[in-house]
């Protein structure tokens, strides 16, 4: 930590003050700064002379004690300035609302023993709750080739896509980070609670909302643009056509991440809204983690080679020795004039290269003239 109480605390307060995500406040506290823009709320009065509303909630939030009840709970707060604050979350600055929400958070309560700023080499996985095997598989195939390779996976912690992909990276092993629409005290959903466990040992379990705020709409939103902001890209696996995972990749088209799309069936309606960001080129197409990571990495870093078959015998003739492969018989030798007649070539030319074929060990010579060696055939 290297923030000064005075900033912590004022920033503990107005976490307390409105929604997640809210601009304007958000907006205020990063033009103004947090101390002066808690000290000017406190002091403001009503025409009469009595406290506003705003002074009076303020002023019940005892942000000190705050401070104290998360750290009983093994919980953290931590704020731009401090060491292990995240600097790509310093890109949602100034950046035009989605759903009303926007702009760095004051803070963010952090629950765990993974460092924020250790996800620099961070990729989001995110998708439908209700995803079908396929998603759930290569959700988790994904978390776990991130984690194998030293990234860390990003997710929401939600039913399906969320909870394959955190559960693949803590199964390799690797970091992954839970950002959450309530409390980081709370488990959502509560069928989570054993995951949500696991991550806060293991990696991080963060949220803007406070201790013990509730999981609501906007609060969900306002995590998404979270996701978006910690990774250098987004990957949405399954997602419908209307579908918060494709927030999620609004956010980080908006803040010039890379967004990902891993195709499904066409029949299947859990990835309509993936193939139409494919479609419309707001997504690139990828398959593995081995892809995510070509695409997110430094330049010249995790490059693939072009994919190929591997070669064949074949490939490496002329195309003149390929038409007269093609004219020897597979059982039944054949003259060298009769090889000549089916590939249509003269028989000294034909000579000359059946014996460049013999030489490769793709045709034999016996008794009854030329015919396929093995090799050849198989």
């Amino acid at each position: 930590m290297s923030v000064d109480d005075a900033e912590r605390v004022a920033r503990v307060a107005l976490s307390h003050l409105a929604e997640p995500g809210d601009p304007r406040l958000l907006r205020l506290t990063r033009t103004m700064g947090a101390v002066a823009l808690y000290d000017a709320l406190l002091a403001e009065r009503d025409l009469d002379g009595t406290l506003s509303d705003v002074a009076t909630r303020l002023a019940g939030v005892r942000p000190e004690r705050r401070l104290e009840q998360a750290h009983r709970q093994g919980a953290r707060f931590v704020v731009p300035g401090d060491d292990e604050w995240p600097a790509p979350l310093d890109d949602l600055a100034d950046h035009a609302a989605l759903h009303r929400r926007a702009e760095v958070p004051v803070g963010l309560w952090v629950r765990g023993p993974l460092r924020l700023d250790r996800t620099r080499r961070s990729v989001a996985v995110v998708g439908s709750r209700a995803a079908t095997t396929y998603g759930g598989t290569v959700a988790s195939d994904l978390g776990a080739d991130l984690a194998a390779n030293g990234w860390c996976t990003v997710s929401g912690a939600a039913f399906g896509v969320d909870q394959a992909a955190h559960r693949g990276a803590l199964a390799a092993g690797g970091d992954t980070v839970a950002v959450l629409a309530c409390g980081v005290d709370r488990a959502y959903p509560s069928a989570h609670e054993a995951l949500l466990e696991m991550i806060g040992d293991r990696g991080a379990v963060v949220s803007e909302a406070p201790l013990g705020g509730a999981p609501t709409r906007i609060r969900f939103l306002a995590r998404n643009r979270l996701i978006a902001a910690l990774s250098r890209g987004t990957v949405v696996v399954e997602a419908a056509v209307r579908s918060g995972a494709l927030n999620t990749a609004g956010w980080a088209e908006r803040l010039n991440r890379v967004v990902m799309g891993v195709p499904g069936p066409v029949t299947s309606g859990l990835s309509q809204g993936v193939h139409e960001l494919i479609r419309t080129r707001a997504g690139l197409l990828v398959t593995s983690g081995a892809d995510v990571r070509e695409v997110t990495g430094d330049a010249g870093d995790a490059l693939l080679p072009p994919l190929r078959e591997a070669p064949r015998i074949r490939d490496g003739l002329t195309g003149r020795q390929q038409e007269v492969l093609d004219a020897v018989p597979v059982v039944r030798g054949a003259s060298t004039q009769a090889v000549a007649r089916t590939a249509g070539i003269a028989v000294d030319v034909t000579e000359r290269e059946l014996r460049v074929l013999r030489r490769e060990g793709l045709v034999e010579e016996g008794g009854t003239g030329w015919r396929l060696a093995q090799r050849a055939i198989a």
